[in-house]
C-alpha cells in the first residue's frame, strides 16, 4: 500500500494543500479547528514527513555535524553526550565524525557534513589556526568550536580557560613543596598543548622558578603516549619530582610508565592531570586533576550553533565567544612533598 501525502490528507480535510502544509508545520493562518482536523488524519494515514523535501522547501534538514579528535578518550563522550542531549530537545539529529587526530580526516569529515547541507557543525578543532580550513571545507554552514579556544577567531566557541587551569595545576604541585616541577604533552604543538604548556610556564616563572627545558616531555618520534615520554625522561636523569600532564589520559600513562621503572606516585613522583574523566575519581586511582564541565561544554556549543542557525543575536550580557572556569580537584597522586629520597 502507497503511502500517505499531504495531497492526500488535504482532499479527505477538504482544504487546499498549503493549509495541510502551514497546520503540519505549525505555522499561523490556520483555524484551531481545521488544524485539529489535519492532524486527526494525518494520524489515521500513519502520515510520516519527508525530510528532504522538507529539507527543500525549509532549507532545513534538522540535522547538525559533531567532529570529535578521539571518542576513545573518555572527555569526549562526555562532551557529545551534552552536545546530544541539548540538540535533541530541539529536535535535531547529530552526526558523529571521530578523526582520531588526522587533520586530513578532520577536514574530510567537514566538507562532507557540508555537502549533506547540515544545518550547522560543532567541531572540537586538531588544527591550532583553522580559520582558512574551515572557510575552505564549509562555506556559510554555521560552524561553533567547542573544547578549545582557536587563535585570531571571530567564530563562535565554547571551552575551558586552558591556560589559567593549567596554571592552577602547576601553581598547586609548587604549593605542595615541590622544587622541580614538569610538563608532559600529548602533542608536540597542537592546539592543546601550546595553552597547556604556557599555563604551567606562566606558574613556574612566577614563583621564582627558572624554566628548563630538560622538564618539558613532548613526544618525539616513535613516542606514542606518557608512559613513553616520562621512562625516556628517567633514563635521562632528567624526571622531576612532580608531573602536570596535559590531560587525564596522558597522567595515567605516566603514572604506569613511572610505576614500571620503580616509582612511586606521589611518593616519588607527583602528578596531576586534566579534564576530570570519570576514572580519575576512582578510589584506587585518585587522580589530581582541573575538572572541566564536559557536559555543559556540549550544552553551550548547541545554544551558540542554534543562534547562528537562527540568526538570532545573544541577548544583553551574553556572548558568542564563552571561556569557563576550570576547578582544581585535589586528590592522592598530588601529596605534599616529602624528604627527597635516592631515585632506586
Amino acid at each position: 500500500m502507497a503511502s500517505k501525502t499531504i495531497k492526500d490528507i488535504a482532499r479527505a480535510a477538504n482544504v487546499s494543500y498549503s493549509t495541510v502544509s502551514r497546520a503540519l508545520n505549525r505555522k499561523e493562518g490556520v483555524g484551531a479547528a481545521t488544524r485539529e482536523r489535519i492532524f486527526v488524519i494525518a494520524k489515521e494515514f500513519g502520515y510520516t514527513p519527508n525530510a528532504i523535501a522538507q529539507g527543500l522547501v525549509t532549507q532545513r534538514t534538522k540535522t547538525i555535524g559533531l567532529v570529535l579528535p578521539d571518542v576513545t578518550n573518555p572527555f569526549f563522550p562526555e562532551v557529545a553526550a551534552g552536545v546530544e542531549l541539548a540538540a535533541d530537545e530541539l529536535g535535531l539529529s547529530v552526526f558523529l565524525c571521530n578523526t582520531n587526530w588526522d587533520k586530513e580526516k578532520e577536514e574530510r569529515y567537514l566538507r562532507l557534513l557540508a555537502q549533506r547541507r547540515v544545518d550547522g557543525i560543532i567541531v572540537s578543532l586538531i588544527a591550532d589556526e583553522p580559520e582558512e580550513l574551515v572557510r575552505d571545507a564549509v562555506g556559510d554552514t554555521p560552524v561553533v568550536y567547542v573544547n578549545h579556544a582557536p587563535l585570531r577567531t571571530e567564530r563562535p566557541f565554547v571551552a575551558i580557560d586552558e591556560d589559567r587551569g593549567s596554571y592552577m595545576a602547576t601553581r598547586h604541585l609548587i604549593d605542595q613543596g615541590y622544587d622541580t616541577v614538569g610538563f608532559i604533552g600529548a602533542e608536540a604543538g597542537g592546539i592543546t598543548s601550546i595553552p597547556r604548556l604556557h599555563g604551567y610556564r606562566r606558574a613556574i616563572e612566577d614563583a621564582g622558578i627558572q624554566y628548563d627545558e630538560r622538564y618539558v616531555g613532548l613526544p618525539r618520534a616513535g613516542e606514542s603516549s606518557g608512559s613513553d615520554i616520562i621512562m625516556r625522561m628517567i633514563s635521562e636523569g632528567c624526571c622531576p619530582r612532580a608531573l602536570f600532564a596535559q590531560n587525564d589520559v596522558t597522567a595515567f600513562s605516566v603514572m604506569q610508565g613511572a610505576q614500571a621503572c620503580g616509582l612511586r606516585v606521589p611518593e616519588d613522583l607527583a602528578v596531576i592531570g586534566f579534564d576530570d574523566i570519570p576514572t580519575a575519581g576512582f578510589e584506587a586511582v585518585g587522580l589530581s586533576t582541573i575538572r572541566q564541565p564536559k557536559r555543559e561544554l556540549g550544552r553551550l556549543s548547541v545554544e551558540l550553533l542554534r543562534r547562528q542557525i537562527e540568526s538570532s543575536l545573544p541577548e544583553e550580557g551574553d556572548s558568542n565567544q564563552i571561556l569557563l572556569e576550570p576547578e582544581l580537584v585535589i586528590r592522592r597522586t598530588s601529596g605534599a612533598a616529602r624528604p627527597q629520597e635516592p631515585r632506586r
